[in-house]
């Protein structure tokens, strides 16, 4: 069966490559009975990946059954799970059969794994191992044929290190990894969610769907969904009921989703998209700084050397130019092309008039800390905008205002690059 088939027969829509990865790994897995963790973030869609396992496996016209063990009360989860006898505890009133029991010959869904208790680990890996259990208050070993598709939201191997979860259960769990993207991994998918959404709404409530305009859909687009799928679905179903307007604005979209026009400045992030773009701008002009002023001082010393100036100790001028009280290089800071005026700044910095008056060959000459006093300070601009901006001006000019070749320098996406020039009203 093709991606696209299963698409149209579970009713999914995107045509994100992170997608289309996750499912075919889900189909090609599905015909075996190896145990599968999938891993996603809340509200992606984690248990409809589980259900095409089912589904497409020999096992589809047998029990499927989802557990969210999270919600299993840590006294009765042993019980659900694995059953128990009369008597077992207060309130066993008769021998009931727990989950993996019933299924057997079928398929378990265990979601959010990792909220499992310890001692529910140990029970669920002998499952996996050796497909034995024990009632609880029993002394009998029970035999069930049941495969195990486990999902989380969490990390497993931190729950580990913090000794929340067994090493054992994670390696035996983890026998084929799927990890199925979020929204924000995924934005070339999320206005056709949206319009999936309000057309099922329409239909539903029998209504007119409403539509965005071009800045609705920018920012609906640019928004990290936390809730993902969910969260998208309730905006759309807000926006088809409870609007009156059937063409959405910015102003009316921002009512119901008041962070939507949050920025998320380039920063430590565990997602990649556009705002690890956004970081890699960001590094590249404290790069570029970086190798203006180590050309700044480079210019001095040869400035130095060129004019046979005598220093007695140019690691003391190092020293001397970065020491508390005087102006570091990076408050004389000028572009490095800019070499005429780098020149005029470092002849006021040690003008020749004072060497030609103090400098004698048996005599060293001495920089004096109040030379530097005289220099011009140049105030940077410490704004994260205004150095992205700058560097994005600077781009277009190289290239004559062609967006492709600039993106190309700036590490980023042309749509991206638009985006930003629309902002910053460039």
């Amino acid at each position: 069966m093709q991606i696209q088939a299963v698409k149209q027969r579970y009713g999914i829509i995107g045509r994100s490559q992170k997608l289309d990865r996750a499912l075919s790994k889900a189909m090609r897995v599905a015909n075996t009975d190896l145990t599968v963790l999938i891993q996603g973030e809340s509200g992606v869609g984690k248990e409809v990946i589980s259900k095409i396992i089912h589904q497409l496996s020999a096992r589809k016209h047998n029990t499927f059954i989802a557990i969210n063990t999270g919600a299993l009360p840590e006294g009765t989860i042993n019980s659900e799970l694995f059953g128990h006898e009369k008597g077992a505890f207060t309130g066993a009133t008769s021998d009931r059969k727990g989950y993996f029991e019933t299924a057997g010959g079928g398929t378990i869904f265990l979601d959010e794994v990792g909220e499992m208790p310890l001692d529910t680990q140990a029970y669920l890996l002998r499952v996996l191992e050796s497909g034995e259990f024990i009632r609880v208050g029993s002394s009998t070993v029970q035999k069930t044929d049941v495969r195990v598709i486990a999902a989380t939201n969490v990390d497993l191997l931190e729950k580990v290190r913090a000794g929340k979860f067994r090493e054992d259960l994670y390696y035996r769990l983890n026998t084929v990894p799927i990890v199925v993207p979020s929204l924000k991994e995924r934005r070339e998918d999320i206005y056709m969610l949206f319009r999936k959404f309000t057309l099922d709404a329409a239909e539903k409530y029998r209504t007119e769907p409403v539509s965005l305009d071009s800045e609705a859909k920018d920012l609906l687009v640019n928004y990290n969904w936390p809730g993902n799928i969910r969260e998208l679905r309730n905006v759309a179903e807000q926006l088809s009921i409870l609007s009156e307007e059937k063409l959405i604005t910015s102003e009316i979209l921002s009512e119901v989703v008041p962070n939507i026009r949050n920025r998320h400045l380039p920063g430590i992030a565990k997602d990649g998209g556009e705002n690890l773009q956004e970081r890699e701008i960001l590094y590249k002009v404290l790069f570029d700084m970086k190798n203006d002023i180590n050309d700044l001082k480079s210019l001095i010393f040869e400035l130095i050397n060129s004019n046979n100036l005598q220093v007695s100790n140019v690691n003391s001028l190092r020293q001397l130019q970065l020491s508390p009280g005087n102006v570091a290089p990076s408050d004389i800071y000028q572009p490095s092309g800019d070499l005429a005026k780098m020149q005029q700044e470092s002849s006021r910095i040690i003008p020749d008039d004072h060497y030609e008056e103090k400098a004698t060959e048996s005599m060293p000459v001495i920089i004096e800390r109040n030379t530097y006093e005289e220099s011009e300070i140049v105030e940077d601009n410490l704004s994260l905008e205004q150095m992205e901006r700058n560097l994005i001006s600077k781009a277009l000019k190289k290239y004559n205002g062609r967006r492709k070749e600039a993106a190309a320098e700036l590490g980023i996406s042309e749509r991206t690059l638009y985006r930003k020039i629309k902002n910053y009203g460039m």
